[in-house]
């Protein structure tokens, strides 16, 4: 099955889907640092389509393909932003793809995926979610949508975002969604690597503690944790939703995510428990005291850590990407540029999750089609 990428970013559309066994046979991406690593990424064929902005796209020299798909831009939808809506300038972008739609007219995809924020539910009091729908609706497209959280897919990550599926037949609409889920439950080592490069569930327990030195973290692991302005240090057993701001940093009052490597003087109550008695938390700041001793609860001190942001690296993880894409990436662009880029992408295994189900359907109906066409034949 073929497919045109649309808003590519830095192409997480096309990993995901050419997981799943597609092809892809063009893609437009008007941010030529997003493009240098996408190029760098897909190393695309040269008799592949491509086109920066999509306002100059013509329909007619767009490639006969299946599938059409695009994260189309969030910034005007998003919670985090001035929530212009749908009518604004860069979420707007959704109304080109529309028309090129329109100008494709019975040369449409038979399929089109769309992704975007939670925040598209809400926009505009909810009307500006139930215009996207009408406008594909319009189009003749039957369509199905669902909101679809990363962490559920394999990856540690919560990440909430909305997934349209549109069938210009109708025929696999509401067979797609729900989507079959890899598991809930967050293995204890959650990336790999050397001990000290390692980040663990903060419901498992520390790996075996060495007598080597190294750098911060080489005795204990890593552990996701949160900066949260009452409770202080709160470990996670998922990282927080990463943004095209991450790579801002961990101010005083942000509640962003990071990692901490385990080294400093704190209070530490039940490594190996999700839950506690003693109000909800298992690490103290540095100054408090000691957790109340109990017979039941296992007590420990956290040695010399720190709280840093995550590497490029472990964000690209976090969204599915392969190590070796990432080296690609990092290659042509600054760590800046990979944050930003990453914040804005689709998870890798979710949009496998999807392809792979929409892949299921067509194999089917092909068969279906094909044993009848032969019933009939034997008539």
């Amino acid at each position: 099955m073929y497919f045109l990428d649309f808003f590519a970013g830095i192409g997480l559309f096309r990993l995901g889907l050419e997981q799943a066994g597609f092809t892809c046979k063009g893609h437009c991406e008007i941010d030529k640092y997003a493009n240098m690593s996408y190029e760098a990424m897909h190393n695309p064929k040269e008799d592949e389509w491509f086109e920066k902005d999509i306002t100059k796209v013509r329909a007619d020299s767009l490639p006969d393909v299946d599938l059409w798909v695009g994260g189309f831009p969030c910034q005007d939808v998003s919670m985090a932003g001035e929530r212009k809506g749908l009518y604004g300038e860069r979420t707007g972008l959704f109304f080109e793809f529309v028309r090129l739609l329109k100008e494709r007219g019975d040369n449409k995809p038979r399929w089109l995926i769309l992704e975007n924020v939670k925040g598209l539910f809400s926009s505009g009091g909810g009307w500006d979610f139930a215009v996207v729908l009408c406008e594909l609706a319009a189009l003749g497209y039957g369509i199905e949508y669902a909101l679809v959280n990363s962490k559920d897919y394999g990856v540690p990550q919560n990440r909430e975002r909305v997934y349209i599926i549109g069938d210009i037949t109708g025929r696999s609409t509401g067979k797609i969604f729900p989507l079959r889920r890899s598991g809930t439950k967050t293995l204890e080592q959650i990336i790999g690597g050397p001990q000290g490069s390692r980040i663990y569930n903060t419901g498992g327990v520390s790996p075996t503690i060495t007598s080597g030195t190294g750098g911060l973290g080489a005795k204990t692991g890593l552990y996701f944790v949160a900066k949260d302005k009452k409770k202080g240090v709160v470990p996670k057993d998922i990282c927080g939703t990463i943004d095209a701001c991450y790579g801002h940093g961990l101010g005083p009052n942000q509640h962003r995510t990071g990692i901490l490597e385990s080294r400093m003087p704190r209070a530490l109550l039940n490594p190996c428990k999700e839950k506690t008695r003693q109000n909800g938390r298992r690490i103290k700041e540095e100054n408090e005291e000691m957790f109340t001793l109990t017979a039941s609860d296992i007590h420990g001190i956290l040695l010399d850590s720190r709280i840093r942001r995550l590497t490029p690296l472990e964000a690209f993880r976090l969204q599915g990407v392969p190590d070796a894409y990432f080296e690609r990436a990092a290659s042509v662009c600054s760590d800046a540029q990979l944050y930003r880029q990453i914040g804005n992408a689709v998870t890798v295994p979710v949009v496998q999750a999807i392809g792979e189900k929409l892949a299921e359907y067509w194999k089917g109906e092909n068969e279906y089609d094909s044993s009848y066409f032969l019933q009939q034949t034997s008539l």
